[in-house]
């Protein structure tokens, strides 16, 4: 088939392959080739629009893939912070029962040691009073030194067992509060020699 130059010039501008000027002879069905080359072009085109979006969606699918990992490293972590605050809940609320009971205790302690120290004050300034100085009267009338006061026994008693513990290595366990008798002082101090008031009614050992 024969074709002009006018003929030829579109050819070759369609097919890309003609030259310039001269006639064409072409072979075969070239519209069929034209046809063929344009479904090419627009195969390679999308098929690169194709690898672009495969791409995109390997590294969505890639991403996906490090956040769910990261979704079930956070879960298990929660977990674990999840029985570690049940223990710590029970923990606290084996402490809080504790210092319940310890309250309770410490109430109970508190009522005897006011019960013990009644108990000491009324000895101390009543028959106790009485009777030392009952001693102390007789052994100045014998010549003899009084009896210690009270207080200075419960010192020396003290240190006593502060020594003892310290030898035995255990002194930290021990912090004795010492007990006041200022008012038995005052009450031994302030009674006049002679037989004291209500000493006749006294039983002797």
């Amino acid at each position: 088939m024969t074709v002009n130059g006018s003929g030829s010039g579109s050819a070759g501008t369609s097919t890309g392959t003609g030259t310039a000027a001269g006639p064409l002879v072409a072979t075969g069905d070239w519209t069929r080739d034209l046809v063929h080359l344009a479904k090419t072009a627009e195969l390679k085109k999308h098929a690169l629009t194709l690898q672009l979006h495969t791409a995109h969606i390997l590294s969505a699918h890639a991403a996906l893939e490090q956040k769910s990992k990261s979704i079930q490293d956070v879960k298990e972590q929660r977990n674990k912070l999840e029985s570690e605050r049940t223990r710590l809940l029970t923990a606290l609320r084996q402490v809080n029962e504790d210092r319940d009971k310890a309250d309770l205790l410490e109430g109970d302690l508190e009522r005897e040691c006011t019960k013990f120290r009644s108990q000491i004050l009324t000895l101390s300034e009543g028959d106790y009073a009485i009777s030392k100085a009952d001693v102390d009267r007789l052994r100045a009338e014998l010549g003899q030194p009084p009896l210690p006061s009270l207080q200075s026994m419960l010192d020396e008693k003290a240190a006593s067992y502060l020594t003892e513990r310290r030898l035995n290595g255990n002194a930290s366990n021990f912090n004795p509060t010492p007990i006041a008798f200022a008012s038995t002082s005052t009450a031994t101090t302030s009674r006049p020699r002679g037989r004291p008031k209500g000493s006749k009614t006294q039983k002797r050992a």
